[in-house]
């Protein structure tokens, strides 16, 4: 194999594992020796070299054989080393765990500190791009922009949070790409509260302690996705909270998500609940019909570039969009699988079609809400008994959560008002209807109240 051929090798890895890979893994590596079937490269860092031999050996190894090289293994060697302290601190970029690694596309990743700390990677699908935006995410989605600019913000940190499927990790992957390429020079750390909390263990275990603080603070961008999960955890609480201060201190930048306010997640220290809301908190909001169509509509390419051209039928998705409402991933996934299906039958997605492979996932989204459910919850959020919800008391603090439960008794059921309030101690129907607008009437000026609904709304359709 000569320089020319690599240099071949290299023009096809461009298109393969896209700029940013590219530049970052690929372009330092020289092409080493041949020995028989073996490929050696160097690298100029023990970092690159043991990222490149985990992560893109294999495209390497196919990009070559598509070459006509008969390569058969790929070692990637260190040609100068440098000192661990510095690869720790080297720009890192990381993705939760949630992503399957098999629809993981290659991407900028979480260096590792040793073998035992697993890989992950940046989903290159999660840009600002490919986000559709409606009225429930406007304001994440602007947020989200303006730290991703790069420049000074008037909010730190930016908290994002809402329910499964709603784009809180999208756009932390869309912040972190576009930071990439407007300040390439900027060390940013993405990771999970999980990662955060497993590197944090595995640092005291290994007495690296001022190694993990020296990686943490040194950062200009910090991205912690699912916070909720260092709840309860007092250590990991501890250090996370003097990381926070330490990078606040240093005006770097910190964005922050979960699946609920700071004031929402049990078992977290008040100082940190103060920390978390003192910038700009968000709540993506669940989505309406026009967002869900909107993102089918852009799915549509997105799968017709996978499966080929698959024709879709008229109002299917439309259909889509009004029964699967509560999860975009779920409705994602359906709109893959109709494609996946259509191409493999050489069929057209139609109606008939859609709700007999759907019938799973739309029985699941037509899970019914109960009276009593809602009364439940309800009792449960505002901290009162279930007796008094639906008893005789009038006291304001019963009173209003009694109203916020008939209102979603009346917006999330079938049942009609005199069999709301049959099930509301056998209160007449015009007091369910004067609970109603009540809650209608306060919920246009009251930030509080409508977000607990949201809230609410949200518990009781997960």
């Amino acid at each position: 194999m000569t320089k020319a051929a690599w240099g071949d090798v290299r023009k096809k890895l461009r298109d393969t594992v896209g700029e940013n890979n590219f530049i970052t893994w690929i372009a330092p590596l020289e092409l080493a020796a041949v020995d028989e079937d073996v490929v050696r490269l160097s690298a100029p860092t023990n970092f690159i070299a043991n990222w490149v031999n985990r992560n893109f050996a294999d495209h390497i190894l196919r990009a070559m054989t598509a070459q006509g090289i008969p390569a058969q293994r790929i070692e990637v060697v260190v040609e100068v080393r440098v000192p661990a302290a510095a690869e720790r601190v080297q720009r890192t970029l990381a993705a939760p765990q949630d992503i399957p690694r098999a629809t993981r596309p290659a991407a900028v990743a979480l260096p590792r500190t040793d073998d035992d700390i697993p890989a992950a990677t940046l989903d290159a699908r999660f840009t600002f791009d490919n986000f559709v935006v409606g009225k429930p995410n406007a304001l994440a989605h602007a947020a989200a922009r303006r730290v991703a600019e790069g420049a000074a913000v008037t909010f730190n940190p930016l908290f994002l949070y809402g329910g499964v499927g709603l784009g809180k990790t999208h756009l932390m992957h869309a912040i972190a790409h576009e930071l990439q390429a407007r300040k390439p020079e900027a060390r940013v750390l993405y990771l999970s509260a999980e990662q955060f909390m497993y590197r944090f263990v595995q640092a005291l275990r290994e007495r690296q302690i001022m190694d993990f603080k020296s990686l943490f603070r040194s950062v200009d961008i910090l991205m912690v996705d699912d916070v909720q999960f260092i709840a309860g955890k007092e250590s990991t609480q501890e250090e996370f909270f003097h990381t926070f201060n330490a990078l606040v201190d240093q005006n770097k930048q910190i964005v922050i998500s979960a699946d609920r306010a700071p004031g929402e997640i049990k078992d977290l220290e008040d100082r940190i609940r103060s920390r978390l809301s003192s910038g700009l908190v968000v709540d993506l909001h669940p989505t309406d019909y026009e967002l869900r169509l909107g993102i089918l509509q852009q799915k549509v390419e997105l799968n017709r570039a996978a499966y080929g051209n698959v024709e879709i039928g008229h109002g299917v998705l439309e259909f889509l969009a009004h029964r699967i409402t509560t999860n975009v991933r779920v409705l994602e996934g359906a709109l893959t699988r109709l494609f996946a299906l259509a191409s493999l039958v050489g069929r057209e997605v139609t109606l008939d079609l859609a709700q007999d492979c759907l019938a799973d996932i739309l029985r699941s989204s037509d899970r019914k809400v109960t009276v009593e459910e809602i009364q439940r919850k309800v009792a449960e959020h505002y901290n009162i008994r279930l007796s008094d919800m639906i008893g005789p008391k009038r006291l304001r603090v019963i009173a209003r959560p009694r109203q916020i439960a008939m209102y979603l008794a009346k917006q999330m059921t079938t049942r009609s008002l005199p069999d709301i309030g049959r099930r509301f101690g056998g209160r007449d129907h015009t007091t369910i209807m004067h609970g109603v607008r009540k809650v209608e009437e306060l919920r246009t000026n009251d930030p509080q109240l409508a977000e607990d609904l949201d809230l609410l709304r949200r518990l009781l359709e997960s």
